[in-house]
């Protein structure tokens, strides 16, 4: 279903849009945007009423396009980038003097908690925020704008990605702070400090900065998406996800046409363990990539599909329901071609399998995994690739196969080893680093060296936790401090594995194998009070037809 564009809900009288232009731009003599996407709006909304939601951004636009600028503005807060690049591409064709709509190209092509642009996004970028600025015909304000956004695509062949970013951000934060009556100035300073944050800050300063900025406004603004959209990204963390319920619970409904809107509140459900919820919103998000491949015309499928099947997946598998999970994952494997080949889809290639067998101790598949599909270019993404190894060697070492365990420690080590080459992938790098330590732990652990294994194990736990996870995922495929639990209670130290298991469950509540391994352990301290706690909300959350053997003792537990 193709809707048009212009489509913009005119609902409250507050947010009806004004403009400091004239019905006219004066002409100049504009060179070509080279490559710019062109055509209709694709939406595949499942209401008939306001499909990326309403914006209202005050710009130089004559009155006829002033509609169009702003749903690429909306397309914008939803990451719905290609989109958005196609609505100012429509702006520039009929107005090749609204310097704007050029802003609004190269914001299209910036993707801030995305991976970094490719060398053509760049160059289509840097020549957008060129053309804007040599045009006459624009306020000192939109030319901050404008200037802002040249901060990341200036020297883009001298500076690294990240030093980018936060020059990004400072100049958000100028515009900002010049112009307090901008809301639209304050929603993109908000995504820009997201960016920008740290991600081994556990204080969580620059998100909470976002945070204090974006919820004064988000009642007034009830139907913007991109206050709503960054108030979720800014609180995914355990620490901060219970804030953003509210905006979870409200964002699909705002741009109810946008993939990426009906996925973004299962972060937050996630982070809380509201595992249902989480189902039904990427139920509804993988449907509405489909719809948008198939509209698209897409060879293959879109990426932001394979996103939402990996969450799908995962809260499948915290209720136990393994069939619907295993329906997930075979219907991967029929998954050969995907656009565009990205990190995202990488991941889900990587991970989805990895859950499956891992969460389940299904240690002999998970040894003989394969990668899949054989022909994707796996060697473009060392660090999901890495997870594929980390998976094979989990399941290699817990069925007593060292040395082939070693030789994939040894991937993890060369993957490693590139990855530190990376200025821009210092996360991914980080999380292999992990990954080699948690599987140096179990060798030795398995190799009947226990405390070796328990010291090792712990140290992993440790590094996983000073640092966030990265957004594509919603959780590591075996969290280091479940595992260190597993360990000790392999080495018959109870006391320890519960605090490990209690320790894991306030970073991920909810999670199937965090709430058995705690009733596990408390049953062998003797703290039956504890055993009935975590058992009986195990049973709570997971499906009672599962026939998950670990369901089975708690609920014969919680009857004695």
């Amino acid at each position: 279903m193709i809707k048009k564009a212009y489509k913009v809900i005119w609902l409250l009288p507050f947010l009806v849009i004004s403009f400091s232009c004239s019905d006219k731009i004066k002409s100049e003599a504009v060179p070509a945007l080279e490559g710019l996407k062109r055509g209709e709006i694709i939406s595949c909304s499942p209401v008939d009423s306001g499909e990326f939601g309403d914006v209202s951004f005050t710009a130089n636009i004559p009155k006829k396009w002033q509609v169009d600028f702003n749903m690429g503005v909306a397309l914008l807060h939803s990451f719905e980038y290609d989109e958005s690049e196609k609505q100012f591409a429509k702006v520039i064709d009929n107005c090749p003097n609204c310097a704007m709509a050029y802003w609004g190209v190269a914001m299209s092509n910036f993707h801030p908690l995305w991976a970094p642009p490719s060398s053509e996004e760049i160059r289509k970028g840097k020549q957008a925020v060129d053309i804007a600025r040599s045009l006459k015909e624009k306020t000192k304000r939109e030319s901050e704008y404008i200037d802002a956004i040249g901060k990341f695509f200036d020297n883009a062949d001298q500076l690294d990605h990240r030093t980018r970013v936060l020059n990004f951000e400072r100049a958000m934060e100028r515009l900002y702070q010049q112009h307090p009556g901008d809301q639209e100035s304050a929603i993109f300073y908000s995504l820009a400090l997201n960016a920008a944050a740290d991600p081994t800050d556990k204080t969580y300063t620059k998100q909470k900065k976002a945070l204090g900025i974006l919820n004064k406004i988000f009642n007034k603004n009830p139907l913007h998406p991109g206050i709503a959209h960054y108030i979720i990204h800014n609180s995914d963390y355990p620490e901060l996800a219970e804030m953003a319920l509210p905006a979870a619970r409200k964002y699909a409904s705002i741009a109810p046409a946008s993939a990426h809107a009906q996925h973004m509140p299962s972060h937050i459900f996630t982070r809380l363990g509201l595992w249902d919820e989480g189902i039904q919103s990427n139920l509804a998000s993988v449907s509405s990539a489909k719809c948008y491949a198939e509209q698209a015309g897409i060879k293959g499928h879109w990426d932001e599909e394979l996103h939402g099947l990996d969450y799908l997946i995962y809260a499948y598998l915290q209720k136990g329901d393994d069939r619907k999970a295993g329906e997930q994952l075979n219907y991967l494997r029929t998954i050969n071609s995907v656009f565009p080949v990205t990190f995202k889809t990488a991941y889900s290639f990587a991970a989805m399998p990895a859950r499956f067998y891992l969460e389940r101790k299904m240690w002999k598949e998970a040894a003989s995994m394969e990668l899949h599909p054989v022909n994707y270019p796996w060697q473009q993404f060392p660090w999901q690739k890495s997870i594929f190894h980390f998976a094979r060697l989990l399941g290699l070492v817990n069925s007593n196969q060292i040395p082939a365990a070693r030789a994939e420690l040894d991937s993890l080590k060369n993957a490693h080893k590139f990855l530190l080459t990376k200025k821009d992938k210092l996360r991914e790098t980080a999380e292999v680093a992990v990954q080699i330590k948690a599987g140096e732990a179990w060798i030795e652990f398995k190799s009947d060296n226990q405390e070796k294994g328990i010291q090792l194990m712990s140290e992993a736990a440790n590094m996983e936790e000073k640092m966030e996870k990265h957004p594509v995922t919603p959780s590591e495929v075996y969290p280091a401090r479940e595992l260190l639990g597993e360990m000790f209670l392999q080495a018959n130290k109870p006391a320890e594995a519960l605090q490990s298991f209690e320790s894991g469950l306030q970073l991920r509540p909810k999670r199937f194998n965090g709430l058995f391994g705690a009733g596990l352990a408390a049953e062998k301290t003797g703290d039956k009070i504890k055993a009935m706690k975590y058992y009986t909300e195990l049973l709570q959350i997971t499906e009672p037809a599962s026939a998950r053997s670990e369901i089975a003792y708690a609920r014969t537990y919680v009857k004695k």
